[in-house]
């Protein structure tokens, strides 16, 4: 490699950027929620049917998966999705998934998931960024 070359940066479209922060949220929310039967009396609880200060049941379960299918289904939308729905849909998306994310610290909140629940704010931020900022079409 010459001294006087640098890598080729190659621009990478918005939707691929999107999809890539949806990905990473995904990764974080599964591993946390895995850590979290790591933590004193939390298998103990789900066992005697609770979970915080929840019962599971079957409509605790259904929202529990609407809360992870739809960020899960963001990473195929957002590069299938045309510009024109795609944008505000990760916008509303990334706005509403926020406070969801915030309402999981409810309760104990231990060090791994306050550093977590603060990376996955920022990978929604990020996500509310990208999609605000869609580059635009002269018309």
């Amino acid at each position: 490699m010459n001294a006087h070359t640098v890598p080729e940066d190659i621009k990478v479209n918005v939707k691929l950027k999107l999809a890539a922060l949806w990905t990473s949220l995904m990764f974080l929310i599964i591993y946390l929620d895995y850590f979290h039967l790591y933590m004193p009396d939390s298998l103990k609880d789900i066992i005697a049917g609770k979970v915080f200060v929840f019962d599971i049941t079957q409509l605790f379960l259904l929202a529990a998966l609407a809360m992870i299918a739809i960020p899960a289904l963001m990473i195929f939308l957002s590069i299938a999705l045309p510009a024109t729905i795609n944008r505000p849909a990760n916008i509303m998306i990334a706005a509403i998934n926020i406070p969801l994310l915030l309402f999981n610290l409810a309760g104990v909140a231990w060090i791994h998931m306050i550093i977590g629940a603060a990376i996955e704010i920022a990978l929604l931020c990020l996500i509310l960024y990208y999609a605000w900022k869609w580059p635009r079409l002269e018309a």
